[in-house]
């Protein structure tokens, strides 16, 4: 009759979850937990936090999901490094269980309740749940991990078959859930923070609410190589947030868009290649810890740039009033909902980088304090690719133009004059640029008197030679 305690991390589901898989399979009583940990809670830079609310709405079906089959959702606030020990032992189970996690300061995390563990007679043991390969699992043919991504998708696909997109069959083993009612949720208010504007979003959470997105995604996936680069148009899927937190599986998303992929479904083998990036940077954070750790560039040389860091414009960059409407957009879509469109991502940060010159982990902390569906692996790939710092990224001279990108993704203005509403009576030209064809700022306000935006802080011609030179001239 031995017992287990399954540790709920990035992965608050229950359906294909390997860690409670083998758990309910190998032990008679299975309790599950999750820990709101104060070691990350505590260094939240806002307590008006989305992905918190996130994170505490998707428990709370996760709760009355396990309590409808029998067991409960054990929650503690507190170190998790002090609580998951604690519980082991106040429950008397033999092991606890866990989805591994590939973040340098996760694994440093886990290695410290795993010897806490020990002490008392107990072990932890981790299993791959959130990616399709882990760790050592694809290398270059020398044994090294991939540094370029063409490559590593190649092997990627050459190796994934049924067997890695199969699900995990917990529903047979659920009967080994611990019965009995535990303590209710904490507030969020109980734990220092507040409620935002999720709910005003619509955004959906927990299982059921990724089961919805991802349903409504699969109408459209075979436009999605295309729609992904329209932010004014329903073109993505949205469940990054729910790959984030686990409320759905990777194996479920994947192999749906692998079966598409191979029926020629052009939008499904685009998407299943964006699954594969994801895998691609979580196996650059774990062979690089120093990205995390010493906040490097991953390409050594590109480290130490000197970037003149001009806080003025690094403020009006966070704050949407750039005098570029697409970067001005962006921003404030971020600020007002925690989300960003891709394409914005990558136009916003080869902005902040190669237009104002702006050290690119300026802009990487910004979107980590921001962004819901923050992921340090993606989110650091993404910023350096752009920075021309990382792994595979686009060499320092291509630089993205922020007036044509916003001529090409968004023609006719729609998502600028959603998040940028006082340009809205602009004509469809002139709103990318408003003060192109205008000697100054008073001239259109004479003729538009309701504007109020700002002239452009930098000429992009001119920053783009400065950017040229700085990576020129200092490359070590």
């Amino acid at each position: 009759m031995s017992k287990a305690l399954v540790w709920l991390r990035r992965d608050l589901r229950i359906d294909d979850h390997a860690a409670l898989y083998h758990a309910l399979k190998l032990h008679a009583q299975v309790y599950v937990a999750f820990v709101f940990d104060t070691d990350i809670l505590d260094a939240l830079p806002d307590k008006y936090d989305r992905r918190v609310e996130f994170i505490w709405e998707s428990l709370n079906e996760l709760k009355l999901a396990l309590q409808q089959k029998g067991g409960d959702l054990l929650i503690r606030h507190g170190k998790a490094i002090e609580e998951i020990p604690r519980l082991a032992q106040k429950l008397e189970v033999a092991a606890v269980y866990a989805n591994r996690d590939y973040e340098p300061l996760a694994i440093a995390r886990d290695e410290k309740v795993a010897q806490a563990l020990l002490r008392v007679d107990k072990t932890l043991h981790l299993f791959k749940d959130q990616v399709l390969f882990e760790q050592d699992e694809i290398l270059t043919q020398t044994g090294k991990p991939y540094g370029v991504f063409t490559p590593y998708k190649r092997a990627h696909l050459a190796k994934l078959n049924p067997f890695y997109l199969k699900a995990y069959p917990v529903q047979r083993y659920l009967k080994s859930l611990a019965g009995g009612k535990a303590e209710g949720m904490p507030s969020l208010e109980s734990m220092g923070f507040s409620r935002t504007n999720l709910k005003t979003m619509r955004l959906p959470t927990g299982i059921k609410g990724a089961q919805q997105l991802f349903d409504d995604f699969l109408q459209r996936i075979e436009d999605y190589h295309d729609a992904r680069n329209y932010p004014a148009i329903k073109g993505v899927s949205y469940l990054s947030v729910h790959l984030r937190f686990g409320t759905i599986s990777i194996r479920q998303l994947a192999h749906a868009a692998w079966q598409l992929s191979l029926a020629g479904n052009e939008g499904a083998a685009t998407w299943l290649s964006e699954l594969i990036w994801r895998d691609f940077y979580f196996q650059v954070c774990y062979h690089r810890p120093d990205l995390q750790l010493e906040r490097r560039a991953y390409r050594l040389e590109y480290d130490q740039l000197p970037f003149p860091n001009n806080r003025d414009w690094f403020a009006a960059w966070c704050e949407g009033r750039t005098g570029y409407p697409i970067v001005d957009a962006a921003m404030r879509q971020l600020n007002e909902t925690g989300y960003m469109h891709n394409r914005l991502r990558m136009v916003v940060a080869s902005f902040l980088v190669k237009d104002l010159l702006i050290d690119w982990r300026w802009g990487e902390q910004y979107f980590a304090e921001k962004l819901i569906d923050f992921d340090f692996a993606a989110n650091n790939g993404g910023w350096q690719w752009a920075a021309s710092t990382g792994c595979d990224a686009q060499p320092y001279f291509r630089i993205f133009n922020p007036q044509s990108q916003s001529e090409k993704f968004d023609a006719k203005g729609k998502f600028i004059r959603k998040y940028v509403p006082e340009l809205t009576g602009l004509d469809d030209r002139k709103i990318h640029a408003p003060y192109a064809d205008t000697p100054n700022k008073k001239d259109l306000l004479v003729s538009m008197p309701q504007i109020d935006y700002p002239m452009a802080i930098v000429d992009h011609a001119v920053q783009r030679q400065e950017a040229l030179s700085l990576y020129k001239n200092n490359v070590k």
